[in-house]
């Protein structure tokens, strides 16, 4: 059954306590029991221990859940609590030090902050800034947010944006103007990429659209239909996989989604066009296809050895997956147009286990995001005030999710 959140106060026997100080250093262990539930339904079991507890603290005055069942012969339980409301097109999110995240609007150009401050409706939600630069046309706007590793020292804060010329990556301390570092990403009213995350590695990877001009993620020379991998300052990457060239992957469509398993293995969601949407291991240098090959890379029954073929592909109807985060080997996928969470199981190899199940489907709509908070739980944010949906009152939302058998959050 799902437990929703949407008024009242706090249920700490189905929530758990989640500390409104500085969320203790992320642990994947614990993180993994969070997700416990999703595994069980993919593999029957989970074999994690009990994880360390967290450093007490007071938890924000989370709203009462309310219970609704899920399909028939659910064993399982998610806490969905709804943290902030009211919200136009959250696209990215992430975390500062102090336990609050930042979150930005694409049509409206805010950078927003979410806690860890709390209210009587959840977590408090302030505009840190506006940036006048962006142009929000399209599917265009502010997308991406990326936090410095180094964030106590150096202050600053990654945004991937829309101008009126191109899409681009700048730096900035809040509140104050953005630096551009890279410049001249295609640019158009759809297929404009846009999400920002540092890897293990340390390098900040940005994703590309191919700015609807398909060939242009087959040029190894644009920026657009890509995955990109630079240093702080913009510049190729040590390692990359061509010289002088900010370019980790090509021959993608539109990805949105990039994600790392505990093994620093990268894996991306990337909208197809009118067939299959796709996650795919990324392996630096590797060509995906697009726009030769939509799904599988196959011609009459025979591989096509030039492309990578992706781990899992969906009908578009069931998945325009967004958004992507990992846990363990739990991959979470969040879908527009197939409005519902994509659990897929990895395998230590990096392959894929089982059969992807789905979760949420029609609960919230259109989903955009799904991050993994330091907490272990999972954050995930609504897509419906993008044109393409149907708002609700309270829409868009940010909702976290605890999964029964978990305890990230519980102080």
């Amino acid at each position: 059954m799902i437990v929703r959140t949407d008024s009242g106060q706090p249920d700490p026997a189905t929530l758990g306590r989640v500390s409104a100080r500085p969320y203790p250093r992320f642990s994947r262990r614990r993180a993994a029991v969070a997700l416990c539930a999703a595994a069980v339904l993919l593999t029957g079991g989970c074999a994690f221990g009990e994880p360390e507890p967290d450093p007490a603290g007071e938890p924000p005055r989370f709203p009462t859940p309310s219970v609704t069942p899920t399909a028939a012969g659910a064993e399982q339980q998610v806490a969905a609590t709804v943290l902030a409301k009211g919200l136009r097109v959250p696209w990215g999110i992430a975390f500062l030090p102090d336990g609050g995240a930042l979150v930005t609007e694409r049509d409206t150009g805010k950078i927003l902050k979410v806690g860890p401050e709390s209210d009587p409706d959840g977590l408090k939600v302030t505009t840190v800034q506006t940036l006048d630069e962006v142009d929000a046309a399209g599917e265009g706007g502010l997308l991406g947010i990326a936090v410095s590793p180094t964030y106590e020292k150096d202050q600053t804060v990654f945004v991937y944006y829309t101008t009126a010329e191109d899409n681009r990556i700048a730096k900035l301390t809040l509140g104050g103007e953005p630096t551009p570092i890279v410049t001249g990403i295609p640019r158009s009213g759809i297929h404009n990429g846009g999400r920002l995350a540092f890897g293990p590695d340390g390098y900040l990877y940005a994703t590309t659209g191919d700015a609807s001009e398909r060939g242009l993620a087959q040029q190894r020379k644009s920026l657009g239909g890509k995955i990109l991998r630079m240093t702080t300052e913009g510049k190729p990457a040590p390692g990359n996989p061509y010289p002088n060239s900010l370019v980790w992957s090509l021959g993608h469509r539109n990805v949105q989604g990039i994600a790392w398993d505990g093994n620093d293995r990268l894996y991306a969601t990337e909208f197809g066009q009118n067939r299959w949407d796709e996650i795919n291991l990324i392996r630096p240098g590797q060509n995906y296809g697009w726009p030769e090959v939509e799904g599988k890379a196959d011609r009459g029954g025979s591989r096509d050895d030039r492309f990578t073929d992706p781990l899992v592909v969906w009908p578009t109807a069931e998945s325009s997956c967004s958004g992507a985060a990992v846990v363990e080997r739990v991959l979470v996928a969040a879908c527009l147009r197939g409005e519902r969470l994509w659990l897929v199981e990895l395998t230590a190899a990096g392959g894929v286990l089982g059969q992807p199940r789905s979760m949420l489907t029609g609960e919230y709509g259109r989903l955009r995001t799904a991050v993994v908070a330091p907490d272990g739980s999972l954050w995930i944010s609504t897509s419906n005030h993008d044109g393409r949906g149907k708002p609700a009152p309270d829409d868009d939302r940010i909702i976290r999710l605890v999964f029964s058998g978990g305890t990230a959050g519980r102080s």
